[in-house]
Formats: structure tokens, C-alpha cells, sequence
């Protein structure tokens, strides 16, 4: 073999070397960058919330009676001391036959019982009569000494005993007026064209009002056609809808960080824009709620003060469904990066990185990902506050996948 044939096998050879040394040379990950900036950051909690009056008067029947028709509609104002309803007495109720045939009865018996009790009147008026003629011929025979003083005595008790008894007999018979004016009363019926009876005497006329409590708008009519209402019964609510909060059910881990004074976003609320609020309150007491996933979470009312201007959310309702963004932490400048960017810091990595570090992110260096620990100062859904480990302008990596590595080779994704 000549030496310009070996030449060109031996070219052919470092050609086939170089073309597989290529083919199977690793090649940089391919990586979207994003740039660490200075602004402001805010950490929230977003939750959905509904409005409600902070003063709410439900109006009550004072007694039972007959309502009259309402003319008072939901969104109607009054001002208080307006007659809101009126209450009138009741009627008698209908009889049927076996009723009316009952009290008949029992009027012929108070009938007979007020005969007995002026018999006993009669009766007992003899005995006193009786009794005082005894004792005045008893008191004669004393005089001349034909009877004894205790004979004298014993007449004069059996005059004040028939006197008992006539007061007893008359007393009988007032009873019996009163108990035959009742049945009478009871029975004072007219026949309707049902059958049925019913009370003869006139509805009354007079009636009683209901008077407004408060000034406010109403804003649940409870029964507006006329009807019978116990004592008691809820007619209407009032409530003055300019005096309006927000309730939302917090997290009790969450609301731990919903601070008394905390500024609110309103958002989602039906309206253009979005309004303010601060926390008012956070109650004490939590409660217990089950999920639309059926878990048991412990939760907690927290109370919000709308402070944005009342004519902006004039239209805004009792029970109205809210979103409030809750701020819990503010800064005005920091060093931000996608929360995206962020990750667990590994546990090699970790040993040699101080003990504040429990994150980090891939730097983009010259081609090259570098670790970088960083000390973060919150995050929340699309921003994290660098704190310390990361200099502003600094090229970060972006959902860094699973093949990037500490010192791999990387290059930027071209959209």
C-alpha cells in the first residue's frame, strides 16, 4: 500500500472519530432565563368572603293576632317610628254542631244552677230567720231563769252560723250569674252558609302597629298577605345597608397572619375596579367545616371594614359573594425573582451553605448553571424575596429541569 492510500485511510479514520466523538458529546440543556430584579413585593391571602350587615333588627309580632296585608317590600326605607305592620284581634273560632250542641248543655246547667243557688239563698235565709226567733225566746226564759246562760250562748252561734251560710248561698249564686254569663258568651253564634258557626259580634276595628326601631332599608318581608301570627312571629328585617362588613372564613393557620388593621384588596365584587378595606377583627372562637372534598378544616371569621368611599360600592348587597386579597407583608424595594426559579436547596449542597439558607436557584454563568443558596424573605404566587445569595440583574433559571446540574452546561431557550 502506497503511502498516499494510507494517508487517506488514516484521514477517513479521524474523520469517522470526530464525527462520533460529536454525535455523542453532551450538548447544553436548553433553559429559559429570567432576570432578578428590584421592586415591590406582597405576600396575601386570597379567599372568597360575603358581605353583611354589621347591625341587623329583626321585627317581631309584640303579640297574636290577625296581620294585616303588608305594603312594605324588600329595598323599601323607613324611618324609625314608621308604621311597618298592623295587628288586630283574632275572631272567634267556627263552631260545628256537636260544639254548639255542647255549650247548649252546659247553658241549661248553669241555667238550673243559678235556680239551685236562689233555693239555697230562700233556705238558708229561713234558718237565720229560724235561729234569731230562737234566740230571742231563749234570751226571754233567761231573763225570768227558766234556761241556762250556755243555752243563751249556743242560739247566738246558731244565728252566726246561719248568717255564714246565707253569705255562702249568696256568694253560690254569683258564681253561677258568672258561670251562666260564660256559657251564654260561649254561645253567642250565628249559623253561616257552610253550616258552621261563628261569633256573632263585630270584628274590632281598632288595631295595633308595629313601629320601625331603627331607620334603614328592609330587607326581608317574612309574610305579606294577611294572616293569623303568633306572639313572636318574625315579620320583617331592617338594617341599614350604608353600615356594611365583609366575613371570610380564614384558615386558622392563615388568619394567624391576618393582623387587626391589615390592608384588604376587594376584588370580584360585581363592580368596576376594586375597593379597600383593613381588618377590623379576628374572632376568637373558630369552628369546624367541611371542604367540597369532604376534609374537616378548622376555620375562623374575620371581619373586614370596607373604607373605600360608600358611593363607590352603593350597589353592593347583604350577603353579596366577595374575593379580598389580604396583604400580609409589604415591602416597597427588594430583590425579586420568579417563585418559579426557587427550589429546595439540596442536602450536599446544603451542609457547606450557612444554616439561614434553605433555598436556592440556578445562576446562568458564562454557559455554565452555578447553585447559588439564597436566604428568601417570603413568596407568594409568582414573585420570592431574595433576602441575601443573589445580586440584582443576575440571570436565574426558570422551572429548572431535572438533567441541570451544578457546573452542566446550558444555553437560553429561543421563543
Amino acid at each position: 500500500m502506497n503511502t498516499k492510500t494510507k494517508f487517506g485511510a488514516v484521514a477517513a479514520g479521524l474523520a469517522v472519530i470526530a464525527l462520533l466523538a460529536w454525535a455523542f458529546a453532551p450538548r447544553p440543556v436548553e433553559v429559559e432565563l429570567a432576570e432578578a430584579t428590584l421592586g415591590p413585593f406582597e405576600t396575601t391571602i386570597d379567599e372568597d368572603a360575603r358581605t353583611r350587615l354589621r347591625d341587623r333588627y329583626v321585627v317581631h309580632a309584640p303579640l297574636a293576632g290577625r296581620l294585616q296585608r303588608m305594603t312594605l317590600r324588600e329595598g323599601d326605607v323607613v324611618q324609625a317610628g314608621d308604621r311597618l305592620a298592623t295587628l288586630v284581634p283574632v275572631l272567634s273560632p267556627l263552631l260545628d254542631e256537636r260544639t254548639v250542641r255542647e255549650q247548649q248543655a252546659r247553658l241549661g246547667a248553669a241555667q238550673a244552677a243559678l235556680q239551685q243557688a236562689a233555693t239555697r239563698i230562700g233556705a238558708a235565709r229561713v234558718s237565720v230567720q229560724q235561729a234569731r226567733n230562737e234566740l230571742r225566746r231563749t234570751e226571754q226564759l233567761a231573763q225570768q231563769g227558766f234556761v241556762a246562760p250556755t243555752k243563751v250562748d249556743n242560739d247566738r252561734l246558731a244565728v252566726q252560723a246561719a248568717q255564714k251560710e246565707l253569705d255562702a248561698a249568696i256568694d253560690g249564686e254569683h258564681i253561677a250569674q258568672h258561670d251562666l254569663q260564660q256559657a251564654r258568651a260561649a254561645l253567642e253564634v250565628t249559623q253561616t252558609p257552610t253550616g258552621a258557626r261563628s261569633s256573632s259580634a263585630k270584628p274590632p276595628t281598632a288595631g295595633f302597629d308595629v313601629l320601625a326601631p331603627v331607620a334603614g332599608r328592609v330587607l326581608k318581608v317574612h309574610q305579606t298577605s294577611e294572616g293569623t301570627v303568633a306572639l313572636g312571629a318574625p315579620l320583617l328585617e331592617l338594617g341599614d345597608t350604608a353600615r356594611m362588613e365583609i366575613v371570610a372564613e380564614l384558615l386558622t393557620t392563615d388568619a394567624l397572619a391576618a393582623r387587626p388593621g391589615s390592608d384588604v384588596r376587594i376584588e370580584r365584587w360585581g363592580g368596576p375596579g376594586t375597593l379597600r378595606g383593613k381588618v377590623r377583627l379576628v374572632e376568637p372562637a373558630a369552628f369546624t367545616k367541611v371542604s367540597a372534598l369532604g376534609v374537616e378544616e378548622q376555620r375562623v371569621n374575620v371581619l373586614i371594614d370596607i373604607t373605600s368611599p360608600p358611593a363607590d360600592w352603593a350597589a353592593l348587597g347583604d350577603g353579596f359573594r366577595v374575593a379580598v386579597r389580604i396583604v400580609t407583608l409589604d415591602e416597597a424595594k427588594v430583590l425579586r425573582v420568579p417563585v418559579s426559579a426557587v427550589f429546595p436547596l439540596p442536602a450536599a449542597a446544603g451542609a457547606a451553605s450557612t444554616t439561614a439558607a434553605r433555598s436556592a436557584v440556578f445562576v446562568h454563568d458564562n454557559g455554565r448553571a452555578r447553585l447559588r443558596p439564597v436566604v428568601l424573605g417570603g413568596r407568594n404566587g409568582s414573585m420570592a424575596w431574595v433576602r441575601d445569595g443573589l445580586e440584582a440583574g443576575a440571570k436565574v433559571i426558570v422551572y429548572p429541569p431535572s438533567t441541570v446540574s451544578d457546573g452542566a452546561r446550558v444555553k437560553e431557550r429561543r421563543v
